[in-house]
């Protein structure tokens, strides 16, 4: 696989994908949910615009979520190296050069320009970042007019004969760099470039913008986008106070409910300025104390922690201990290794690539020896098949055991807040009742 046959479809890679996905659809995260897909026609080239918040992550959400063999859009700078620029235009990735990369660089997207022709043409699609770079907010930053520019370049480079569609991708993790979250990736509906043509051979500078435009309204219809910049943290935190954080509903996920939420909060914003500020501080309130007690908005849902369940819960986790260290043993480099390298890493937003890229790194060389050494030590062959393909699912049991410890220990903490009447606690309580009474009634 070359530039110059990038699109072509590439076995190689599709095994390599099939790996990838696996371990990004049913291990990293706990639930991948995918709504929209059928909107798509795939008979028409096809630009995916998704908006970016969680470096590499966004793109592999794209990925892994269709079945085509898409070519993704990087910036320059990455392909300098020429042994790393084989390995990018292996994995389908095509540079493109900016204005910091130099004035005279730029030339060199013409080449780009020429090959995403042929990429549309042969209906392996074309996934752009339109905001051009990554941050971990939930709203959509200014679009840049390159995928615009794209879009219509490769209109003309047909005389504008050919269709171009792009479709908005609204990507929602519930948390950006945590494991076992939950990825909700939503494809919106196309829209048609060739509804542009004519402003942009009027006005091409017009034809971008219009263009891009429309596609941030897209954009912000398919994901959680909170547009008061000054109370963002606020209204970001009321997400999780008031929608649970975990859900696996296609039909009604989190992200259609935070939508929602971040929606009715934008419209209080205008007509009752005074509400909207009061909500903002409670969700602020709520996140300190919250904090301060080491509690988690899971055990404020819960109105009642019934101590026979904490007394079973604990028993259990007691019966089940041996599980755990087992699978914590047999896992500890797979998991713990990437954890600790992430800690180093600057910038937050690349916690998750790095997190994830490691944890299927070090999967081809851990699993492969440890299939090795089961069937030198077990015996018959089958067994040891067996023993090896229980190590991933005693981490996942691993897991889930050490998340009902935390639950199951929340709530004997509640439960001994509540029993001394702490202020701290007392407060909590009575601004979370109030915050979402009050947001009941929106």
């Amino acid at each position: 696989m070359s530039k110059k046959n990038i699109e072509k479809y590439d076995f190689f890679y599709l095994l390599l994908r099939k790996y990838v996905d696996f371990w990004h659809n049913y291990i990293y995260y706990r639930k991948v949910i995918v709504y929209g897909k059928d909107r798509i026609d795939f008979s028409v080239p096809t630009i995916y615009a998704p908006n970016h918040q969680n470096a590499l992550m966004d793109a592999l959400a794209v990925l892994c979520t269709l079945k085509k063999q898409p070519i993704f859009l990087a910036r320059a700078d990455i392909f300098k190296n020429k042994i790393l620029a084989r390995i990018l235009y292996r994995f389908k990735m095509l540079p493109v050069f900016r204005m910091r990369d130099g004035f005279e660089n730029l030339k060199q997207n013409d080449e780009t320009f020429t090959d995403t022709l042929r990429i549309m043409e042969s209906r392996s699609g074309l996934v752009i970042l339109p905001e051009g770079n990554h941050a971990g907010y939930r709203r959509l930053r200014q679009l840049k007019k390159g995928i615009c520019r794209i879009a219509f370049q490769t209109a003309e480079a047909s005389n504008f004969t050919k269709e171009i569609n792009i479709v908005p991708v609204g990507l929602e993790f519930t948390h950006y760099w945590l494991f076992r979250e939950v990825l909700t990736v939503v494809y919106g509906h196309p829209i048609a470039v060739s509804e542009y043509y004519d402003t942009y051979k009027e006005n091409p500078n017009k034809g971008l913008l219009d263009l891009r435009d429309r596609l941030s309204s897209e954009m912000k219809k398919v994901m959680v986008h909170i547009s008061d910049e000054n109370n963002y943290e606020a209204i970001n935190e009321l997400r999780s106070i008031v929608n649970e954080k975990y859900n696996d509903s296609i039909r009604y996920p989190k992200l259609f409910r935070d939508t929602r939420l971040v929606g009715k909060i934008n419209q209080l914003h205008e007509t009752d300025p005074q509400l909207y500020g009061e909500i903002c501080n409670d969700s602020l309130t709520i996140r300190d104390l919250t904090q301060q007690l080491h509690l988690t908005y899971r055990l404020l849902r819960k109105k009642r922690h019934p101590f026979g369940w904490l007394i079973l819960s604990s028993l259990f986790l007691l019966v089940t201990l041996p599980v755990f260290i087992l699978g914590a043993m047999l896992n500890f480099i797979i998991f713990k290794v990437p954890a600790l390298q992430s800690k180093k890493v600057k910038d937050e937003a690349f916690i998750s690539t790095i997190r994830y890229g490691l944890t299927v790194a070090l999967s081809f060389f851990i699993f492969p020896l440890y299939l090795v050494l089961a069937l030198i030590f077990i015996k018959p062959w089958w067994i040891a098949l067996a023993a090896f393909l229980a190590i991933p699912v005693m981490g996942l049991l691993a897991w889930n055991w050490l998340m009902l410890y935390r639950r199951t220990f929340g709530g004997f903490r509640v439960r001994t807040l509540m029993a001394v009447n702490n202020p701290a606690f007392i407060r909590l309580r009575d601004t979370y009742i109030s915050l979402t009474e009050r947001i009941a009634r929106l």
